[in-house]
């Protein structure tokens, strides 16, 4: 059996993974509409709307890409009162999926809104309140996981920095996956998706998957070649004491540090960059399910690089179907190894 036949063997074992995702809960708006003239009013495009669009987005839009390339998952996060947290619970059930996890915060939904005309992004506003959830929103949260995280292959914690990834939720996170383990004899694997700031809540990770300027930040290194660029992994790894580091170069691919110390490099799949919105959420969701499914640290992330060549080449928040991974993977992956 060839590389590119165990790959597809795994692909093919993603229905039977469960996903949690843990994280900022965003819904994405899209305004789409067309420009003829500029606003007597101010020296500004007037957008003649043709049509909106909801779409899943932050932690949620992980949980698309994890239904979209055929496994199962469940969110868990804080949305608001109101219209588009209703919005947001119908998209959520229409992957299908559990929505026990989504906890309704005093407040409002996150939501960004991007207007766009002729295929260029006009301008985005968002309506969000950052901060720490109430204690009272926290403990629905935690209750959550210690109820029903025995039911997951892996778990994703994406970090938006809107407040939901903090350190009471974490703290207790790590125990029950400390729990689990000794039940168990492993660890649940643990992929963060992180923010540069408060690295330390993801201590003992399974692995971490920031991009080229996340890693920068978090190291306080800069990056211009290999040689820093394994450096900075090894000062990320030994920080947090993860299992692997997975930094994503955008047209440089990736590269992968595991406890080896051997720095691998995944080039990029893609053909054209269009958008990189959501391609770390893609990443995360494929990683998850590549681990969930017995495959390999360096095999997950192959699937994952693959999977994010093909995001980048959509437009907006976008997912990739099992059957377009399997095709990308049949043309053919690269991988090389310092």
């Amino acid at each position: 059996m060839t590389a590119i036949d165990n790959l597809l063997e795994a692909v093919g074992r993603f229905e039977q993974a469960n996903i949690l995702v843990i994280g900022d809960i965003i819904v994405d708006q899209f305004i789409w509409g067309t420009v003829t003239r500029i606003s007597p009013e101010a020296p500004v495009p007037v957008v003649n709307v043709n049509r909106e669009e909801l779409l899943l987005g932050g932690s949620a839009n992980v949980l698309k890409n994890i239904y979209s390339l055929g496994g199962r998952g469940a969110l868990c996060g804080v949305i608001g009162s109101d219209l588009m947290g209703d919005k947001l619970v119908e998209l959520v059930r229409d992957l299908p999926a559990p929505v026990q996890g989504l906890v309704r915060g005093e407040r409002p939904t996150t939501v960004k809104s991007r207007v766009v005309a002729q295929g260029q992004q006009v301008v985005r506003f968002d309506r969000e309140e950052r901060g720490v959830p109430s204690r009272k929103t926290l403990e629905a949260m935690i209750a959550y996981l210690e109820q029903h995280l025995h039911e997951f292959g892996a778990v994703i914690v994406s970090d938006y920095s809107k407040g939901v990834v903090n350190e009471s939720l974490m703290i207790r996170l790590h125990q029950l996956r400390r729990e689990r383990g000794n039940g168990e004899g492993r660890k649940l694997p643990l992929i963060v998706d992180p923010k540069p700031v408060n690295l330390h809540r993801f201590v003992g990770a399974t692995v971490i998957t920031p991009n080229n300027l996340e890693a920068s930040m978090m190291s306080g290194m800069e990056i211009c070649d290999e040689q820093q660029l394994l450096a900075a992994s090894r000062h990320i790894r030994e920080e947090i004491d993860c299992e692997a580091v997975l930094i994503t170069r955008g047209e440089a691919g990736m590269t992968l540090l595991e406890e080896d110390d051997r720095l691998v490099t995944i080039p990029t799949t893609a053909k054209e960059v269009f958008d990189v919105t959501g391609a770390g959420d893609t990443v995360a969701a494929t990683l998850a399910l590549g681990l969930a499914s017995g495959c390999s640290m360096r095999d997950a992330a192959v699937l994952a690089n693959h999977a994010a060549g093909i995001v980048v080449g959509k437009v907006g928040t976008a997912s990739v179907s099992r059957d377009e991974l399997c095709e990308a993977l049949q043309s053919g992956t690269g991988i090389r190894g310092k």
